[in-house]
């Protein structure tokens, strides 16, 4: 009987918490459908600009399955540095010059094997002339940990700040301190930022230690500056420090807030660069627009690996600084259904 009592009043107790059902029944099945989603688009094909080549080779790189268009020499150059390709082709005699936009070592190779495929397919192994390769960014050195690392980068910074500001906030909301903040003469906005540069402060130090143990430590590959690197990381952290206390504003209990993780930077992941987005069904990729997280590994992939400057990360810079300071904002009007000051 005691043991049946127990089940009923867990029954019931989970029967009432709307969110917790819903987690577990319907989020597994949304996630499940966006995963589905990402792995079953479609092959990639690698991004060539064509200089001055054959029509029969071109013709041959279009069958091995590559997105082939003819350049002229600067045109191609450019779109190489914009990202619009993933390497350029010209032909000397009937010796390929290959050059790789180079940031992912997975195209690199994809682009290598195509253009090999190709080349043997116009004249026997034994007479084809080894092509000439060159970098625009990393080199033939460069394993899959230096593109993936900036990205995970972001990752752990931001996941790991939600989930600590958002219980931290939490704690403070149940313990009862909000409400005798509420009660004092501070002003919603001087509470919201008091937190937030108080929680930021950390997340600052976070960010530093990151950085340093990522490229100092575990050498990822670091091409362009530092302070940049650390800009980013930092309003990355700001992003998901105010993203977190807003959504800690809807949660009773730490269970609550941890929750959010499946929802709120699960799809993150999966659009943050980790996974190729241009083998996604075009209607999906949308969704990446609205990821914070998206725009800060975007960001860090341009300044660790492309070594690139202020013009590359402006856009990014500026969507984050939004972010975080509309989370501010709705974070003091989240403040009102505690107590109107």
């Amino acid at each position: 009987m005691r043991i049946r009592a127990l089940v009923l009043r867990i029954t019931r107790q989970l029967l009432h918490d709307k969110r917790t059902l819903a987690l577990m029944f319907v989020a597994p099945l949304l996630l499940l459908t966006l995963v589905s989603f990402i792995f079953n688009g479609a092959t990639y094909k690698p991004k060539l600009g064509l200089v001055n080549v054959p029509a029969a080779f071109a013709e041959k790189l279009a069958d091995a399955g590559a997105d082939a268009r003819s350049y002229g020499a600067a045109e191609a150059e450019q779109a190489l540095q914009n990202g619009a390709l993933d390497a350029t082709i010209s032909l000397d005699g009937m010796s390929p010059a290959i050059r790789l936009e180079g940031s992912d070592p997975t195209k690199n190779k994809a682009v290598l094997l195509l253009v090999q495929k190709a080349a043997q397919s116009l004249q026997p192994q034994s007479q084809a002339a080894a092509p000439r390769i060159s970098y625009l960014h990393g080199s033939e050195d460069m394993v899959p940990f230096d593109s993936f690392g900036p990205v995970l980068v972001g990752v752990f910074a931001f996941f790991f700040v939600f989930l600590i500001a958002g219980i931290s906030f939490l704690r403070e909301r149940t313990g009862g301190t909000l409400e005798r903040l509420l009660a004092s003469p501070l002003r919603k906005w001087e509470i919201v930022a008091g937190y937030i540069l108080g929680f930021g402060l950390f997340t600052a130090l976070q960010s530093v230690v990151i950085v340093v143990y990522c490229v100092q430590v575990l050498g990822l590959m670091m091409v362009g500056s530092y302070g940049f690197l650390l800009l980013i990381t930092l309003l990355l952290t700001l992003t998901a420090l105010s993203l977190g206390i807003l959504l800690s504003s809807y949660a009773a209990n730490e269970f609550q807030m941890i929750q959010f993780i499946p929802i709120v930077i699960v799809p993150q992941v999966f659009f943050s660069g980790l996974f190729d987005l241009d083998t996604m069904a075009p209607w999906l990729r949308w969704l990446s627009t609205i990821m914070p997280l998206k725009y800060g590994a975007d960001a860090l992939r341009n300044i660790m690996i492309r070594g690139q400057g202020w013009d590359s990360i402006a856009v990014d810079v500026y969507v984050l600084a939004g972010l975080s300071l509309a989370f501010m904002l709705l974070n003091v009007l989240a403040l009102r259904k505690h107590r109107q000051v």
